[in-house]
């Protein structure tokens, strides 16, 4: 199996608290491991107000998760992340070598 080097890089509403940011992004990091990956790290890293508002939102709190894993699970973790009302905003990038 080829493994590729990921990031993804996910905005969070922000009426959470830190415990249910990172309870999110753990939910996100055990997708990635069960699809066979391996997370480097995941969790929140800041909470920002975004330049323009987003679904109403004028701030949110920034996630980054660094992954490895097949090619068929970041498009599973963008159909999650899409359909997620806990996520305003998310990209996934593969990192080259």
């Amino acid at each position: 199996m080829n493994l590729r080097q990921y990031e993804a890089f996910y905005i969070v509403k922000p009426d959470f608290s830190d415990a249910e940011v990172q309870k999110i992004a753990d939910r996100f990091k055990a997708v990635v491991e069960e699809q066979g990956g391996k997370v480097a790290s995941a969790g929140k890293w800041d909470r920002r107000k975004l330049a323009y508002e987003i679904k109403g939102y004028r701030e949110g709190n920034y996630v980054l998760m660094n992954f490895e894993a097949s090619a068929q699970v970041p498009s599973e973790l963008n159909r999650l992340m899409r359909i997620s009302d806990d996520v305003i905003r998310h990209r996934i990038f593969n990192i080259e070598e």
